[in-house]
């Protein structure tokens, strides 16, 4: 007994970050070769190709929840930077003022226009080499934004309302119309390029300002410019384990319900009692919350799955989350056959 208690204590020091009341144990990764005698754990590539697996659990429009088990911390992460700052996308780098009597500044004008995410598919595209001041077909996509404020002769005297009072006094990403550079139109035949979203308010004018701009989109990354960064969020956590250390009864069964996200704790009428058991702990979001009743928190044992990862991408609507993922992986495949190349061209001493 006590040698199957000390391995049941190692597989937890290895499979599971537990959450207690006053901290975090088994934070750290221990499985590597020779730390723990009896466990086989030098990395094994077939047996990695066994364990690991990929399961999209929700996929919409411009949300992908998926889940990546059997990698590390680190490769994880990788994922989680390459989406937020080195999948590329297309954003206005270039704003050419031609004419601007809002109220709104020449560059907090530029800088909202940057912000605005362009439907366009980076991998039609190059990046613009560095002091090229002409844009062409290849590495740039040209928008206008040409617009004048008018009073609106029909408005009724007595109204107060700027919508009936004025014509074009709300400058939004509609208004944005892509110009085709050079063959463009030849290029891209069935090309869309526009906003993503239509209703992103640029501008607020009175009649007699206008706002006439030109505006370069070049092709870049995150980690230059938040504004190319393709995902709204990408995070990960790990999966939520809850284990019931013994039968939870009646008020204490409504208690432990109230402690945890919705749907977590199921309340299930067993000969005439109320008894609690775990219905789906991965919607938990672990406020700890149990650990605040004195006569709960020992019968509850919280502890992550270090291994399985929760994956949720935002995509900002430029790309599907579905593609960006992919991207992401292609990209990381460049760095790992990168660093490969130069491990291979420098001469071993």
């Amino acid at each position: 007994p006590a040698l199957m208690a000390a391995r049941r204590c190692v597989d937890e020091m290895r499979e599971r970050v537990v959450l207690g009341e006053f901290g975090v144990r088994n934070v750290h990764t221990t499985d590597f070769p020779g730390n723990y005698r009896g466990y086989e754990d030098a990395w094994d590539q077939r047996r990695f190709e066994e364990a690991f697996r990929v399961d999209v659990i929700r996929e919409e429009e411009d949300t992908l929840e998926f889940d990546m088990v059997g990698i590390d911390a680190a490769i994880a992460n990788a994922f989680r930077r390459i989406l937020l700052a080195e999948v590329p996308t297309m954003a206005v780098e270039k704003v050419f003022v031609y004419n601007n009597t809002s109220i709104v500044q020449d560059e907090i004008l530029a800088h909202r226009l940057g912000l605005i995410p362009i439907r366009a598919d980076p991998r039609l595209f190059e990046y613009r080499n560095q002091g090229d001041q002409e844009g062409t077909e290849i590495d740039t996509l040209q928008f206008q934004l040409k617009i004048k404020c008018k009073r609106n002769p029909q408005a009724a005297k007595e109204s107060s309302d700027p919508d009936e009072l004025y014509f074009n006094h709300k400058v939004y990403s509609k208004h944005m119309t892509w110009v085709p550079l050079g063959n463009q139109t030849d290029l891209f035949p069935d090309a869309d390029f526009r906003p993503v979203h239509d209703d992103i308010l640029i501008a607020l004018l009175r009649p007699g300002q206008e706002i006439d701009v030109l505006m370069h989109c070049v092709k870049g990354i995150g980690k230059d410019h938040a504004k190319f960064s393709p995902v709204a969020t990408a995070s990960y956590r790990l999966l939520p384990d809850i284990t019931l250390l013994q039968p939870i009864e009646d008020e204490a069964a409504e208690t432990l319900q109230k402690c945890f996200s919705h749907g977590v704790i199921e309340i299930q009428n067993i000969n005439g009692k109320k008894v609690a058991r775990v219905a789906n702990a991965r919607l938990d979001t672990f406020s700890r919350e149990v650990f605040r009743h004195e006569g709960l928190k020992n019968l509850v044992h919280l502890a992550r799955v270090r291994n399985h990862y929760i994956f949720s991408v935002e995509s900002t609507g430029i790309l599907p989350p579905d593609v960006l993922v992919s991207e992401a992986i292609k990209i990381l495949m460049g760095k790992c056959q990168r660093f490969l190349n130069e491990l291979d061209s420098v001469p071993m001493e």
